[in-house]
């Protein structure tokens, strides 16, 4: 049996260990404010294949479309987020909702999630996902930040899923999600054997990007040169959605 990942749309993504699924931070429906910018793989929940669990980082539309994820057909699937989002998926009819803190754990079957660090514009966390002999990071949408670097410390990962469009929020310029660069520097922390980049097709649509926020699109490049620069041992993959990485 192999591990792999199947990028869905932003910071979406499948990780199947062995046949055991995991969705990151499901995002099916647009609206305004919120663009994918890319194709998606999934137009719905209902499309979605069985799941051993999901991990929901924060309760942005981006990064938990309740309503699209409530499609699914199993209430039941084992659900790991933070503090405070579990009672918008309980009220969708989901049951087995577990909100963890930084290094609490959960078993998903034969995954073990362990919610990190993260700091966001709001209360989040980052994840690290390890089954069948491997283990992965999923950062969400955070800012890079130095309590990321125990990660490094406490796991041998084989896969670093890192934001990279730098999204700030107008008229402040309030930065609240790592860059290119940053997201390279933290690869270099890390030391995993994959880097592939995410949460950087995203637009908040004309209006929404002119006047509430700034962010860098479609420069996967951006931050394969600065892997290759800060941390050469790391194999960066852009994956377009839809596309399948094997471990």
């Amino acid at each position: 049996m192999t591990t792999t990942l199947h990028r869905v749309v932003h910071a979406s993504v499948l990780l199947d260990f062995a046949g055991a699924r995991i969705l990151t931070d499901p995002w099916f429906a647009e609206r305004p404010g919120y663009r994918h910018g890319e194709p998606t793989a999934y137009a719905s929940g209902a499309d979605l294949p069985e799941l051993a669990g999901v991990v929901i980082s924060h309760g942005h539309h981006d990064h938990c479309d309740v309503a699209g994820l409530a499609a699914y057909r199993d209430k039941a699937v084992p659900i790991a987020t933070i503090a405070g989002v579990g009672r918008r998926l309980r009220a969708a009819g989901f049951t087995n909702v577990v909100e963890l803190a930084p290094w609490q754990t959960v078993d998903f079957g034969p995954v073990r999630v362990t919610a990190t660090p993260a700091r966001h514009g709001v209360p989040e966390s980052t994840f690290v996902l390890t089954g069948d002999g491997h283990s992965v990071f999923f950062g969400a949408d955070t800012l890079r930040i130095p309590e990321l670097d125990e990660v490094a410390r406490r796991f041998d990962l084989d896969l670093a899923l890192l934001p990279i469009n730098g999204l700030r929020i107008r008229p402040f310029n309030r930065q609240v999600v790592m860059d290119a660069e940053q997201a390279a520097e933290l690869t270099r922390a890390l030391r995993p054997r994959y880097a592939v980049p995410i949460h950087y097709a995203f637009t908040a649509g004309p209006v929404g990007d002119r006047l509430f926020v700034r962010h860098e699109r479609l420069r996967p490049d951006r931050f394969a040169d600065a892997v290759a620069a800060l941390a050469p041992e790391t194999a960066v993959r852009v994956l377009e959605t839809g596309v399948l990485l094997t471990l």
